[in-house]
């Protein structure tokens, strides 16, 4: 360590610092002997040398004045968390490489209302970088400055700031400490502010958009207030055109998609990332260390590929479907019929009412001989009708006071809806699809 100190007579001294050295047995003083990276001991000591050749012995003596500068072996910093810094330019044509130069010259600097929280996270987007606090969005001109007129509106652009006027989007919205839940797509970016427990868009005319809101407040509102969320990340899927939005907790998981196309929240999904990402139209995720490639028809035995497969395990796709025509009045689901591929099984009907249906032995089985023909016309499974598939609808509940006829003895369950859940078995690599359910309803009373 050294340090200039500034005396009087303006003579200028250095402070060096002398670090002893332990001599082998048997050595005596210079010990010019000591082997070459012999261990120093413990004891140190200082000397000052006068930086001018005029100084001499006995001269006249000086005190020790001001101090000019010293390097400090432990300096103070400070954390301003509300702040941005800009450095020099860089230009790879030119060789120019000045992003190590921070001149205290220059307004380097720009900071935000620090009582909107810290900045999470800078996106860039044409002239204009988008600054997320944990409680306030702003946007803020890059290489221009904007002048405005005395009602506030805009008139021209000058001068050649690097980072212009701060301007704050309308509402009170943040991204909280989840910076990790941003994706963007075209003029969109989507985010999550857990503090208002609400999942938000941002569009090109600076509108921020509760999407939660889409049919899945509630959902949202429970998931984003727990305290025990571990990570929170999101990503566009260019394959599917959605948002992918995972909810992560130490025991739990959900992962659910946006769908523009609809303006709803589509899908649940059974996977668990750590990132996600899209490159050309493909969608990559990232697991334990590993990338994986989604929408791969690759066969099961090469990982990640196959339908309802993430990171090598397979699921079952399940699709629940609520029917309420007539809402307001009481109904009897009689039968349950679907359009879609064969290989769909009906494994839940429950009604409002709390009336269980029996559901159908089977998927769809195509008979081959009379026998397997009049077995299919006795047994309670679905049936192929001009290419749709029908079965009957068994009411399954235990019987209930008044009821004359009641359980397997009575067609079909009653209430203001049903629900019914559909099954498939993704243990075959195939393409399967499910466009339209029904049921053939008639009015009752209780």
């Amino acid at each position: 360590m050294a340090a200039t100190l500034e005396i009087k007579y303006f003579n200028s001294y250095w402070m060096k610092k002398i670090t002893s050295v332990v001599a082998p047995t048997g050595l005596t003083p210079p010990y010019a002997q000591v082997p070459q990276g012999y261990p120093p001991d413990n004891n140190t000591d200082w000397f000052i040398e006068e930086s001018r050749i005029r100084g001499g012995y006995n001269n006249v003596i000086t005190d020790v004045g001001v101090k000019a500068h010293i390097v400090e072996d432990n300096p103070n910093n400070q954390n301003r968390f509300n702040s941005m810094i800009y450095s020099g330019v860089f230009n790879s044509r030119t060789g120019i490489n000045q992003t190590n130069e921070f001149s205290v010259a220059e307004d380097i600097t720009r900071s935000v209302d620090p009582a909107q929280g810290s900045i999470q996270r800078l996106y860039a987007e044409d002239t204009n970088l988008i600054i997320f606090q944990e409680d306030k969005i702003n946007r803020a001109l890059i290489d221009k400055d904007a002048i405005f007129t005395a009602e506030g509106g805009r008139l021209t652009t000058s001068g050649a700031m690097i980072i212009g006027q701060i301007v704050p989007f309308k509402g009170e919205y943040g991204i909280a400490k989840d910076p990790g839940s941003f994706a963007v797509y075209g003029f969109r970016k989507y985010f999550t502010d857990r503090k208002r427990a609400c999942v938000l868009r941002l569009d090109s005319s600076g509108k921020i958009e509760e999407i939660s809101s889409y049919g899945m407040h509630d959902f949202f509102r429970d998931e984003l207030t727990q305290s025990n969320i571990t990570n929170i990340t999101g990503g566009w899927d260019n394959h599917t055109k959605n948002y992918i939005i995972s909810i992560q907790k130490a025991n739990k998981n959900n992962t659910v998609s946006f769908d523009e196309s609809v303006k709803g929240w589509t899908s649940f999904l059974t996977f668990k990332p750590s990132t996600m990402f899209s490159l050309a139209a493909n969608f990559f995720s990232t697991n334990s260390g590993k990338l994986y490639k989604h929408h791969d028809l690759a066969p099961l035995s090469t990982p990640p590929g196959g339908y309802g497969q993430f990171y090598t395990i397979t699921s079952n796709s399940t699709v629940k479907v609520v029917l309420n025509k007539n809402p307001s009045t009481v109904k009897v689901f009689q039968t349950i019929g679907y359009e879609g591929n064969k290989d769909w099984t009906v494994t839940s009907i429950v009604a409002s009412s709390g009336d269980i249906g029996l559901v159908p032995v089977s998927k769809y089985f195509a008979p081959t001989n009379p026998a397997q023909l009049e077995a299919e016309m006795f047994t309670n499974s679905f049936k192929r009708k001009e290419n749709k598939f029908f079965a009957n609808i068994i009411n399954n509940s235990p019987a209930t006071q008044g009821e004359i006829i009641f359980g397997a003895s009575m067609t079909g369950v009653k209430g203001f809806f049903n629900t019914f859940e559909f099954t498939l078995d993704n243990s075959i690599n195939e393409k399967r699809e499910l466009f339209a359910v029904s049921s053939d309803t008639v009015e009752s009373s209780y």
